[in-house]
């Protein structure tokens, strides 16, 4: 099974922190992980890899003054983000962050379920062989 082109398949994590540089730097000497940084229009985004395989993302935090703390999010990866928001606002869900392309990476939004929890989904770009 491929997660990243797989209907109801978490797929990404992805961590919202005040400080990503030392959040990588922390969880690199935890797991072993091998940090690259890239520039994104927001700042710097961490991708943390085992071997050649990248498993998670580390980031700034979108509202510094959030009163929000630092957590972990995931994605679930879905055939059709926007179908996926009108099956989930039918069904007694809410978009907290309405559906966005991200070049390279791919289609995404942010639901809320009835009881409040929130999920990340995504429509993937297709990736090169």
């Amino acid at each position: 099974m491929d997660a990243f082109k797989t209907h109801g398949a978490f797929s990404w994590s992805e961590l919202m922190t005040p400080n990503p540089a030392a959040a990588s730097e922390f969880y690199g000497s935890l797991f072993g992980w091998a940090i690259e940084s890239m520039d994104m229009p927001t700042g710097k985004y961490h991708v943390a890899k085992i071997g050649d395989t990248a498993i998670a993302g580390m980031m700034s935090c979108p509202d510094p003054s959030s009163q929000l703390p630092p957590a972990w999010g995931c994605y679930v990866t879905v055939d059709d983000v926007d179908a996926t928001i009108a099956k989930c606002t039918a069904l007694g869900g809410a978009v907290l962050m309405p559906a966005m392309n991200v070049p390279t990476v791919g289609r995404m939004a942010c639901i809320r379920d009835p009881q409040g929890a929130a999920i990340n989904i995504i429509t993937y770009e297709p990736r090169p062989a």
